[in-house]
């Protein structure tokens, strides 16, 4: 039976990496067909009460009046994300073209904020202050304003943002396909160049990667081990490069564990470079065989099971100490954290 490149020593792993590549690729698990809802979720049901209300508010979208549906989002607030996904445009995005068209200075945190707020109460009618206002007035104005007209003329071997099934030829299109409704095939195109539930996804890519370190915390606490969890974006002393959890704290690191999920191959690769990056900083100044510290890498998701050439560098990097979730529970014996094991 062949052992995990963690159960053998590293000279092992170092001399023949590419041995252990299958071994690693064969346990690596992929949740991309499901996600978490997390926090403002919205239900389709509300999504469509939204937009049964713009509907309406514009006669059956025959005119978009900046005052009317100014209106409808203040006292029915899913409607703004009914037409922002009309558009087909992020908050920051749509941030960026009202600022650049109406003058009004529109910051990307500012409508990123409106928009998760929303989301987290989308029937509850909102009060806004007068800077707020301004700015919600621009980027109603500016939706309202693009909705309404055919796109423009573009160069060859160019694409605009609007030509679209829905918004090419302006209220037109709109109204003919809420008539008749879209045709399949051009749906699935439109999904095609946009991936499904791509904005979601994106919106709770924390609570996912949150998965894996939750199992992480488990395995660790379970084992009595002391650790440092890390904050996003927290700026340690004595790390260019903050890794996820510190054992068995940051004033004496011994062994750092870096926590990776992705189901891009591209996306692999980076993070591949990040554990790369740390395994150098155990070893600046001192003996490759004798590092300042242990890095050991968990990683979920079929992104890092693409390409060897990744792998080998992984493997290479954390002389064999590659976790995945199915192997986790080995993890604290395998490793120099059983030298900080109480239970």
């Amino acid at each position: 039976m062949e052992l995990f490149p963690f159960e053998v020593p590293a000279e092992d792993v170092l001399d023949e990496p590419g041995r252990y590549v299958n071994i690693i690729f064969a346990c690596l698990e992929s949740e991309f067909l499901v996600m978490p809802k997390g926090p403002g979720f919205v239900e389709y049901p509300v999504f469509e009460a939204g937009y049964e209300k713009l509907k309406k508010t514009t006669g059956d979208f025959s005119e978009f009046d900046l005052k009317r549906v100014w209106n409808l989002v203040a006292a029915t607030p899913i409607s703004f994300v009914v037409l922002r996904t009309m558009l087909g445009f992020t908050p920051p995005e749509l941030a960026y073209v009202a600022s650049q068209t109406t003058g009004t200075k529109v910051s990307q945190g500012f409508l990123r904020n409106l928009d998760r707020k929303i989301r987290m109460s989308p029937m509850a009618q909102i009060h806004f202050s007068k800077v707020a206002r301004a700015r919600v007035t621009a980027v109603v104005r500016t939706a309202c304003d693009l909705l309404s007209k055919n796109i423009p003329e573009v160069e060859d071997g160019q694409l605009h943002r609007l030509d679209k099934a829905d918004t090419r030829h302006g209220l037109k299109n709109i109204q003919r396909l809420a008539e008749i409704g879209a045709p399949y095939a051009m749906l699935l195109y439109e999904r095609f160049l946009g991936r499904p539930f791509a904005g979601h996804r994106d919106s709770v890519s924390e609570l996912i990667g949150n998965s894996l370190e939750s199992a992480i915390e488990d395995v660790l606490t379970n084992a009595g081990v002391s650790f440092r969890k890390t904050k996003r974006a927290e700026k340690i002393e004595g790390f260019d490069q903050t890794p996820d959890f510190i054992i068995p704290s940051e004033y004496n690191p011994e062994v750092v564990i870096e926590a990776k999920i992705t189901e891009d191959d591209g996306t692999a690769r980076d993070k591949v470079t990040r554990i790369q990056h740390l395994a150098a900083l155990s070893t600046a100044g001192r003996p490759k065989n004798d590092p300042k510290y242990q890095v050991v890498a968990c990683i979920a998701g079929r992104g890092f099971g693409v390409r060897r050439a990744d792998m080998v560098k992984l493997l290479t990097a954390t002389r064999g100490k590659v976790f995945t979730l199915r192997t986790l529970d080995r993890m604290v014996a395998n490793t120099r954290l059983q030298e900080f094991r109480t239970k």
